[in-house]
């Protein structure tokens, strides 16, 4: 198994580089994510990366709610994702506790959820916009034996995700990742 550190700096460029050709007008598009639409997950994407960077550096976290994106969501995704990713990078980021909202993770569990953000709401966007978008097979499977362990941790009422949804076994890994953490991918 690769660091988590390297794996999310491997995801992170695959879902800018999709962020980055996502025209303006489809920023309105429903999403796989239910009520979010293409622009309120790109939106998502780079609050977490501001708030995990944030946790990690001792700075101030952004504010819930806010548009971080501005005229520019590419430019948005990208300063927001290196920050995170040189914040993981800090001596000692991955060995200590990291506190987030949804509670004290180490910071190794805490990089993992980075990874598994990139590559499911990659996956979101590229259903949404009708664009490909592919991860090395091996950096999903590693999102996806993560998350089968993490998934059985979250008690069931704290859980961010829907509850899993079939697939078959066969799936592209990226389809059964999204269908581990609620996403319907048939159609």
């Amino acid at each position: 198994m690769t660091s988590p550190v390297d794996r999310l700096a491997t995801a992170l460029p695959l879902t800018g580089r999709l962020v980055e050709a996502i025209p303006p007008e489809q920023w309105q598009l429903p999403t796989p994510c239910p009520e979010w639409t293409v622009r309120d997950v790109m939106n998502h994407l780079v609050f977490g990366h501001r708030r995990f960077a944030a946790a990690l550096s001792g700075g101030a976290p952004p504010a819930a709610g806010d548009d971080l994106l501005g005229q520019d969501p590419g430019s948005a995704y990208w300063s927001s994702a290196e920050a995170m990713l040189s914040a993981f990078r800090a001596d000692g980021a991955l060995e200590r506790p990291l506190t987030i909202p949804a509670g004290t993770l180490p910071g190794f569990v805490a990089c993992e959820l980075r990874v598994v953000e990139a590559l499911v709401h990659g996956w979101d966007l590229a259903r949404a916009t009708g664009r490909s978008l592919e991860f090395p097979r091996a950096l999903v499977e590693e999102s996806i034996a993560f998350s089968e362990v993490q998934v059985g941790r979250i008690p069931a009422d704290r859980t961010p995700f829907g509850p899993p949804q079939s697939v078959a076994d066969d799936a592209p890994p990226l389809d059964r990742l999204a269908a581990l953490l609620g996403r319907a991918v048939a159609g």
